[in-house]
Parts: structure tokens; sequence; C-alpha cells
């Protein structure tokens, strides 16, 4: 298994689909689906029936996962880049390709 590109709390951009362009933070990773959770984004909405747990009932919206093809690792302008790893001071860190920088600080 390869390391990860995309990790928990990046900021990334959606590159495709209904949300397109739009930037969030990474709430969760899910490696064995390919799939990320972005904070704000790919929002769903179930209609829940009222139930003792929530005499209520009504609409409920989360963050629903998204393929992981669909985002890219935001750079420091807030521009999607592409993200390959490096070995500096014997370590190995993501470093975006646009910029050059370090993305783990």
């Amino acid at each position: 298994m390869s390391a990860a590109k995309i990790k928990k709390g990046d900021t990334v951009v959606v590159r495709s689909g209904k949300d397109k362009g739009r930037t969030g933070t990474v709430v969760q990773v899910l490696p064995k689906e390919d799939k990320v959770v972005v904070g704000g984004v790919n929002i769903a909405t179930r209609h829940r029936k009222p139930s003792q747990a929530n005499p209520q009932g009504g609409l409920d919206r989360f963050e629903a996962p998204m393929h992981i093809s669909k985002v890219s690792v935001a750079d420091k302008d807030g521009k999607p880049t592409r993200v390959r790893f490096e070995d500096r001071d014997g370590k190995k860190i993501r470093v975006a390709v646009k910029s050059g920088e370090a993305i783990d600080v």
C-alpha cells in the first residue's frame, strides 16, 4: 500500500461534481473505500421519520463521503496541486508539485 497523498486536516479543492471549485478541510479519510469526507462539501439530506430517539423527525443533513480522485490538495494560493514525495533530512515528506513547498509542516 502506498503512502497517503491526502490526509485528515488537509485543505482540499473539489475538482469535479456538483461542488466543483469549493474548498474545505478533510474531516475523515476512508482508505479502504478510496473516499474522503470534506467539511461543508457534498452535503446529503435524509428525511427522517419521528422516532423515540428523535421525536421531532425532519431533515437530517450531513457531509457524505466522496471519491478521493475528486479532490486535490490546495496550494498556498488556494489552487489545486498534485502531491509528490521527497526525502528531506532523512524524512519522507509530501511536497506540492506546483510550488515545490512542503505540505507537512
